[in-house]
């Protein structure tokens, strides 16, 4: 096996070369302390308000694309391979604001003007995207940048006049995007990539062959892939995470596959990869799927790893449990695949052997007849974490329910089906009595837990009323059922 002993990215119009990064080192410390790139600024350090954002590259099968990141917890080697564009790179030679600068400064966007560079790299993102968006688009792509100032109407003012004052097809990252794609192919040279700083050690596995036989050799390793969870153990428990193996660069773990049967997703899918299969065959998970924190986290983080680290407040495992999914586990060259309720043992434990890891994951097709919804309960619209997570799929054959899966998060100390629930609804007739009745039953499946989220009885109830909500919406019509534009 070929190994490289630096980690090589392109900052801007730079090529780096970094021989000595430590497990922890962050993006946005290296912009800030190494290279003096100050416009990316540190607010909250745990993703949540935006201020550091900036866009990376990065090759997908073969074509280059940028999505919109946050610096302080993208862990630095992580960035092997790719380009990062931080605020500094959008003003043109002669110093000219960027039209999505420009229209912020017109739209009166910025005060305190903090949290502007980074509302101005996640509008830049969905102008190259998409520069004529709808509301509802720009307030999805701004989910993950707080403002305190302004409010959010002159932003999505300038958003919608961005537009107006110039094109994508003008903008320097698509004039360079052939030569950039050739400049990031080079540095892609097949090799595993292992760098250290001190004790701190990092590993890029070449492959995903290559990764089972890291584990195997490094047992004991942190596996990161969008580091959404693991960056927060990094900047606000100071945890050491070393070794550190990486899994983002394997483009075998974020392949996604459509059959006859199933949807076969790489456990190191992001959120925003595997969007469009899953809401072509379940459309109801498309607003479910855009509450999962922001663009920026929905970039970086990865199915996999929402998976792995087996949480019980995960916004996907309810999901998957009652689409039916499974699991592939390999360990080595051995591969083991079980139903996704079955991975999680208890609260911080989970069917995983050392060296072994999350593969991919398997999601049948829907069925005729099936009835499908899932809810997101939180104190916070967007961009928070859920006190209550719900997933409905009900089977209805001649008007009688015939098989049910439902399944919670946050009721119990892992992602469960709602067993006691589910056999009240097999065999009785397609109503909302048959669902009230049975929602009786969801205090002989869970004894929530009550803390800052919720309280106990608050979950108990919440869910129970969601029983009234599926069906309702399952009615059609126009019950107040859901609020949204």
């Amino acid at each position: 096996m070929t190994a490289r002993s630096e980690i090589r990215f392109v900052l801007n119009d730079r090529d780096v070369s970094l021989d000595r990064v430590g497990a922890a080192d962050t993006l946005l410390d290296f912009l800030r302390i190494e290279r003096r790139l100050t416009g990316t600024k540190e607010g909250c350090a745990e993703g949540d308000c935006g201020a550091c954002t900036v866009l990376v590259g990065r090759l997908q099968d073969g074509t280059l694309r940028y999505e919109p990141v946050n610096a302080c917890i993208r862990l630095l080697a992580s960035l092997d391979g790719c380009h990062v564009v931080s605020i500094e790179y959008l003003s043109g030679p002669d110093g000219k604001l960027h039209p999505v600068q420009q229209a912020m400064v017109d739209h009166h966007g910025s005060q305190c003007g903090f949290c502007t560079p980074g509302f101005v790299m996640s509008l830049y993102a969905l102008w190259m995207e998409n520069p004529d968006p709808t509301e509802i688009q720009i307030e999805t792509a701004i989910q993950g940048n707080l403002c305190r100032c302004t409010g959010y109407q002159p932003i999505v003012k300038a958003a919608r006049a961005a537009t107006t004052l110039g094109s994508p097809v003008d903008d320097a990252l698509t004039r360079e995007r052939a030569a950039m794609t050739k400049r990031l192919h080079a540095l892609h040279d097949g090799a595993r990539v292992e760098v250290s700083k001190g004790n701190s050690r990092c590993i890029l596995p070449a492959s995903v062959d290559d990764l089972a036989q890291v584990l195997l050799e490094v047992p004991d390793a942190t596996m990161v892939a969008g580091a959404t969870d693991v960056g927060l153990w990094v900047t606000k428990f100071l945890r050491d995470i070393s070794p550190v193996v990486f899994l983002g660069q394997l483009d075998g773990l974020r392949k996604i596959e459509v059959t006859d049967d199933a949807i076969r997703i790489g456990a190191g899918a992001s959120y925003t990869d595997s969007r469009a299969a899953l809401v072509a065959d379940h459309p109801h998970l498309g607003p479910f799927w855009d509450r999962i924190a922001g663009w920026q986290i929905r970039s970086m983080g990865t199915i996999g790893g929402n998976i792995a680290n087996g949480s019980p407040i995960g916004d996907t495992p309810p999901v998957l449990i009652a689409l039916g999914a499974t699991i592939t586990l390999r360990k080595g060259d051995a591969r083991r695949t079980l139903p996704i309720e079955s991975f999680f043992i208890d609260y911080g434990k989970q069917d995983l052997d050392q060296g072994e890891f999350l593969e991919g994951i398997t999601v049948p097709r829907p069925i005729a007849g099936a009835r499908h919804a899932a809810y997101k309960i939180s104190k916070r619209r967007d961009e928070d974490i859920s006190s209550v997570c719900a997933a409905f799929n009900v089977l209805v054959e001649n008007s009688t329910i015939t098989a049910a899966r439902i399944a919670f998060g946050g009721m119990a100390a892992t992602p469960k089906r709602a067993a006691n629930v589910e056999e009240a609804l097999v065999g009785a007739d397609w109503s909302e009595a048959a669902l009230m009745h049975a929602a009786t039953r969801l205090a002989d499946d869970f004894s929530p837990l009550s803390d800052w989220r919720a309280s106990s009885e608050y979950r108990l109830q919440v869910s129970k009323n969601l029983f009234r909500r599926f069906w309702l919406e399952q009615q059609g019509g126009s019950a107040p059922v859901r609020l949204s534009a």
